[in-house]
């Protein structure tokens, strides 16, 4: 048989069929008054707001084109999440619960454009001094946990794929430590040096942040251990933490290299009652106007001290976590017109 020629194998593949287009999503994003695209336009782009998750049934006509389930949500809702005017940014909280594989995180940011960027929660492995009693855990439920800031475990597991996985599409890994005594640990302090021997193991180059659900860790060990190594305080409005700017001030959140919230709970409610309450989270149904404002405020100095700034919000902070961007974005516009 005669070898075919470089122009042959030209002239057959004119013939050849064409590649497979690529299968089209099933989540079609809403569409958006102008108005919403214009307030997008007009925010500075250091500022990122987001949502905690994204999978979200309810957001019909706010953030999808139409009735979705949250299985295909979960899977194909990210690129029509990230065409939404003001949404810039969306929080992973699977990878609290389990490890997440660098591949997973390298297939959301295939999803979204240049600009935009992830909040990753770590795992609570790194953040659990002793494992709660619950069922969940088996039997280790109630034991100490040995991967308590072992900055090896938080190296190969967190770090490691979240840089890999996300690249220059990565915002704050975040260390959330729930309420929890840390017993062993010599008091606030003692947990504040402990701290920084754990973030300053860590390699250097992501942004870190640190969020405490215990009110007394806001001392001046704790702000000192965050501010000589370069690591964000992340302000949460949540149950019984202090206001957001007695947050800022305590934490010397003025000289962090990024402004990071997660504007979570209302004051005074659980999860449990706002997720009776609020679901499935397609209206503001408790509108928080001192915590708007005061973000709004924080958000707009940060951005004038030439800050980034993350900022993610959950539906159970006023009911829909959409309505609760677009409200801030807009108060944040107001203050920034003042």
């Amino acid at each position: 048989m005669a070898q075919s020629t470089r122009a042959d194998e030209g002239q057959l593949a004119l013939f050849a069929q064409p590649p497979p287009a690529p299968a089209p999503s099933k989540v079609p994003p809403a569409e958006h008054a102008q108005e919403l695209h214009a307030l997008g336009r007009r925010l500075s782009p250091r500022v990122h707001l987001g949502t905690s998750s994204w999978s979200f049934p309810g957001w019909e006509g706010l953030v999808w084109g139409g009735r979705v389930a949250k299985s295909v949500l979960s899977q194909e809702g990210l690129g029509a999440y990230s065409q939404h005017p003001l949404m810039r940014a969306v929080g992973v909280d699977r990878t609290w619960y389990a490890p997440v594989e660098a591949a997973v995180l390298a297939d959301y940011a295939a999803q979204v454009p240049e600009a935009f960027r992830f909040l990753v929660k770590a795992s609570e492995a790194s953040v659990t001094q002793r494992w709660p009693s619950h069922a969940r855990y088996g039997a280790h439920r109630g034991e100490p946990n040995p991967r308590f800031l072992d900055p090896a475990f938080a190296i190969d597991q967190v770090v490691g794929p979240f840089v890999e996985g996300l690249g220059a599409k990565a915002g704050p890994l975040v260390f959330q430590f729930p309420p929890q005594r840390f017993s062993g640990l010599g008091g606030n302090d003692g947990f504040a040096d402990h701290l920084y021997r754990f973030l300053d193991a860590l390699p250097r180059g992501p942004l870190y942040a640190v969020e405490v659900r215990n009110p007394a860790l806001l001392g001046p060990r704790y702000a000192e251990a965050l501010t000589s190594l370069g690591v964000a305080h992340c302000i949460n409005v949540w149950g019984r933490m202090p206001a957001p700017e007695i947050q800022w001030q305590q934490a010397r959140v003025a000289e962090a290299p990024a402004l990071v919230i997660r504007w979570m709970l209302g004051f005074g409610n659980t999860y449990e009652a706002a997720l009776e309450r609020y679901a499935p989270f397609t209206a503001i149904v408790d509108a928080d106007l001192p915590s708007r404002a005061t973000l709004a405020r924080l958000i707009r100095d940060a951005t004038a001290m030439g800050k980034p700034t993350y900022a993610i919000i959950n539906n159970k902070a006023e009911g829909c976590a959409p309505e609760s961007v677009r409200r801030l974005a807009e108060m944040i516009e107001a203050e920034g017109a003042a």
